[in-house]
């Protein structure tokens, strides 16, 4: 018997449905083994859960009282119906009760009545002490009264208690409650009015959209002492906070910046078509990958039982091999956006001390590229990287770690993890002109990055044009790249002990 489902059937009267004798539905009997929910969860804190419901129904209307929801349920996102399509079944109403029985609720179901409190002293003694409950605290949807921490900080929201005709704030002790009433809940439960066709056993499925659970990607790159060869190792770590267990679930994952109104339902879910997509080659991988849509869909390889506040981590990817590079990045400028914050391309050209402060902090930037080739391929969902090298002992040092966007394949990762220590660098602006009569502007600088490793560093040297959005280079020492609009990089190698001097100069009109 399914523990999670209580049905009491009585006869149809609705519109269109002839009235007859009341009946009783049995207990549900499950077919076999019980059936394994499925979830799909997305990194924006939500997911969408199916499962299935074995019901005995009868013709007309059923009352059903489902327990087995979470305490996050989106309840106008719930579906049910016959999962193979062979018969119509009908919720005609629906209500979604979370007041589960907890302190605060019980004194607020007994107010003006007395009860006793037990109270303990520090040499064990227990006594018993009479109180009546004039006001409870207890307000739904509000943080509850907790006797361990001073209440809600409010004494008009606090208990009221009536103890030997004397009124006082707080619990004289631990409540002993009567037994409960009827209509007690212990969980989250969904009441339903069905409307089925006709009777006999169902294998109903029940979709519907729930916060509380979400996902995230973990990336532990190692580099050897010697070399850039990188062993990468993924990992999927799932929190689950929506109050139910899963028992033996399927799970997928979705990587991809998903359209969802918070908290309310509404989201942009995924197609049912899961099972027409492609796959992806993942000889590396211990997920199953899929493009849907826009986004990229992960299952996993086993069913697990989530447990309710539990994180769990699953081992996602594992390559060994990869080819990278490092390159160090000089970006002098150094903006405060507090003071800029805002400004136009009208107040920045008029203004000289603009971008005249540096940083002499050159980044580490670690890439890779994403391809089959390169022994990955794969689509690799956002998270957070972390890089370790081994020392000359071979132990593993952790050297540092950023976080990476959902990066397609054959795109290339790149990831800054600090700054060089024996790299430094400095940006000096040496002329800044402008000619408001003919709408033009020139500003020239020099950087000099100086190496004190003792290997040659490839260094690129960064520079933002943001004088106006029309600009070109007059003059150049060395050749550049056009990375965006408004961004050039000098790619340049910085000797051993020595400097690498890099010099421009910027016309602007308008």
């Amino acid at each position: 018997m399914d523990p999670k489902l209580t049905i009491a059937a009585t006869i149809a009267l609705a519109v269109n449905v002839v009235s007859a004798t009341p009946a009783f539905c049995a207990p549900i009997e499950a077919a076999g083994s019980e059936p394994s929910p499925s979830l799909t969860v997305y990194n924006e804190n939500f997911a969408v859960v199916r499962d299935t419901i074995l019901l005995n129904l009868v013709s007309g209307i059923n009352h059903i009282t489902y327990t087995g929801i979470t305490s996050k349920v989106e309840p106008d996102s719930v579906i049910l119906l016959d999962s193979v399509g062979k018969r119509t079944l009908q919720i005609l109403e629906q209500n979604y009760r979370s007041d589960t029985v907890s302190e605060g609720l019980l004194l607020s179901l007994n107010e003006g009545k007395t009860i006793d409190f037990q109270k303990i002293d520090l040499n064990g003694v227990t006594t018993l002490i009479e109180g009546k409950i004039i006001r409870s605290g207890y307000r739904p949807g509000e943080q509850q009264y907790n006797p361990y921490n001073n209440g809600y900080g409010q004494q008009d929201n606090s208990p009221l208690i009536e103890v030997d005709g004397k009124l006082q704030f707080g619990l004289p002790g631990t409540p002993l409650f009567p037994e409960l009433s009827s209509d007690s809940i212990l969980t989250p439960t969904l009441d339903w009015t069905i409307y089925a066709d006709k009777s006999g056993a169902l294998d109903a499925e029940l979709d519907y959209i729930t916060g509380g659970l979400t996902w995230n990607a973990a990336y532990n790159v190692v580099a050897p002492a010697k070399g850039s060869n990188l062993d990468i190792t993924a990992w999927v770590t799932i929190d689950n906070e929506s109050g139910t267990k899963f028992d033996n679930a399927r799970i997928k994952l979705m990587a991809g910046d998903v359209n969802k109104i918070q908290p309310q339902s509404g989201g942009r879910l995924a197609s049912d078509d899961m099972d027409k997509v492609a796959d992806y080659p993942a000889q590396n991988t211990f997920a199953k990958q899929q493009a849907l849509d826009e986004y990229h869909l992960y299952t996993l390889p086993n069913a697990t039982t989530l447990q309710n506040h539990e994180t769990k981590q699953v081992l996602f990817l594992h390559a060994t091999g990869v080819q990278s590079k490092e390159l160090y990045v000089y970006d002098g400028l150094n903006l405060d956006p507090n003071q800029y914050n805002g400004w136009s391309y009208e107040n920045i050209k008029s203004e000289s001390a603009y971008g005249t402060n540096s940083t002499t902090k050159v980044a580490i930037e670690r890439d890779f590229v994403n391809s089959a080739s390169n022994g990955l391929g794969v689509p690799l969902p956002a998270g957070r990287v972390r890089f370790y090298r081994r020392d000359n002992d071979g132990q593993l040092e952790f050297i540092g770690e950023a976080n990476i966007d959902h990066t397609p394949q054959d795109e290339t990762v790149k990831v800054v993890t600090g700054d060089a220590f024996d790299i430094v660098g400095s940006r000096t602006r040496t002329n800044y002109s402008i000619d408001n009569d003919n709408n033009d502007l020139d500003e020239s600088f020099s950087i000099v990055v100086t190496n004190h490793k003792q290997t040659p560093v490839e260094v690129a040297v960064r520079e933002h044009l943001y004088r106006e959005a029309t600009w070109t280079i007059r003059t150049n020492s060395d050749s550049y790249n056009k990375i965006d609009s408004n961004t050039i990089e000098f790619p340049v190698t910085v000797p051993v002990g020595g400097s690498k001097t890099v010099t421009y100069t910027a016309h602007y009109a308008w």
